[in-house]
C-alpha cells in the first residue's frame, strides 16, 4: 500500500472514529483539519500539516484531498469509509518509502553507461555520487536497484551497506532474485515466425532478462539459432528470428518509432544471442 493512501486511512480513521462526536464538515477548511486529526492518529510519529483547504503534507508528500471531499458531498453516509480507505493508502505510501531495504527487494536492470553517470551527477551536490554498475555490451551496463510496489530505485554504496552486502555479492544477489521471480522466458515469450517481431512489455524486468543470457536459448532454438533482440524502452524488449536485411531494417524502424514517443527510452542497440553471450549487431 502506498504511503499516501495510509496517510488517507488514517484520516478515515479519525473521522470515523469522531463522526458521532463530530459530524463532517462541510466547509473545505474544517474538513481539512478533521481529516489531518484522523491522519495523526494514524501516521503517529510523523508530522502531518494543514498546507491549505482540501491539502495536507505528510512529511514530504502531498495529500489533496478534492476527491474525497467531493465524494463526501455526494455520499454522507459513505464519507467516513472513503475517508479512511484514503487515509489509509495515503499513510501507507510513506511507509513504503521509508521502510529499510531489504535483500528479497535486490534486483539487477539494464541501463546505458550515460544514464548512470546523469543520475549520479544528479544526486551528488558537488560531486558525482557513485553507483554500482557493470559493463553489460554496447553502451549498456548492469545497475543493481531495490524494487518496491512504487518505484525501482538505485542501490548505491549506501544502500549495500545498510543490507551487508559487498558490490560483488549486490550484483550477485539481484541476479539470483530474478531467476527466482522472473516466470520462464518460454511461458510469455513466443517464437517469432518469419516476417514478424515478438514482444515482450509492460514490465520494467523484461531488459533484465538479458542479464540471464541461458535462459534465451530455447527460445533460439525455436527460431532455428537465429535471435536479434532490441530494447528501446525500459519496459520492452523487440525479438526477431531471421537475420536478413529487411527483418533488421524493420525491427531498427520499430525502434525507432518506440523511441521517438517513449519516456522511458533505453538503447537503439541491436543485439545478437549466442552461447558465448550478447553481439552487438553492426548498424
Amino acid at each position: 500500500m502506498t504511503q499516501l493512501s495510509r496517510f488517507l486511512a488514517a484520516c478515515v480513521r479519525m473521522v470515523m472514529a469522531s463522526a458521532h462526536a463530530e459530524p463532517i464538515a462541510r466547509d473545505p477548511a474544517t474538513f481539512t483539519d478533521q481529516v489531518a486529526r484522523v491522519m495523526r492518529r494514524q501516521a503517529q510519529d510523523v508530522d502531518v500539516v494543514v498546507k491549505g483547504p482540501l491539502t495536507l503534507g505528510l512529511g514530504e508528500l502531498q495529500a489533496n484531498l478534492d476527491r474525497v471531499y467531493s465524494y463526501c458531498g455526494r455520499d454522507a453516509e459513505g464519507c467516513t469509509a472513503e475517508v479512511d480507505r484514503y487515509v489509509h493508502t495515503v499513510v501507507q505510501v510513506y511507509r513504503d518509502r521509508h521502510a529499510p531495504p531489504t535483500r528479497e527487494a535486490v534486483r539487477v536492470v539494464v541501463r546505458t553507461a550515460q544514464y548512470v553517470q546523469a543520475v549520479g551527477a544528479s544526486l551528488g551536490a558537488s560531486a558525482p555520487v557513485p553507483l554500482f554498475s557493470r559493463p553489460m555490451v554496447a553502451d549498456l551496463v548492469a545497475v543493481p536497484v531495490l524494487d518496491s510496489p512504487q518505484a525501482v530505485k538505485m542501490l548505491g554504496p549506501a544502500q549495500a551497506k545498510a543490507l551487508g552486502l559487498s558490490e560483488q555479492e549486490a550484483f550477485d544477489l539481484g541476479l539470483a532474485n530474478l531467476r527466482q521471480t522472473l516466470p520462464p522466458l518460454m511461458d510469455e515469450a513466443r517464437p517469432a515466425p518469419p516476417g514478424q517481431i515478438g514482444q515482450l512489455v509492460g514490465d520494467s524486468f523484461h531488459p533484465s532478462r538479458l542479464l540471464l543470457p541461458d535462459t534465451w536459448a530455447p527460445l533460439a532454438k525455436a527460431q532455428g539459432g537465429t535471435l536479434i533482440v532490441a530494447l528501446p524502452a525500459t519496459d520492452a524488449v523487440f525479438y526477431i528470428g531471421e537475420d536478413s536485411a529487411n527483418a533488421i531494417w524493420r525491427l531498427r524502424m520499430l525502434v525507432s518509432r518506440v523511441m521517438a514517443q517513449a519516456p522511458n527510452r533505453l538503447s537503439d542497440q541491436l543485439l545478437r544471442w549466442t552461447e558465448a553471450g550478447w553481439q552487438p549487431t553492426p548498424p
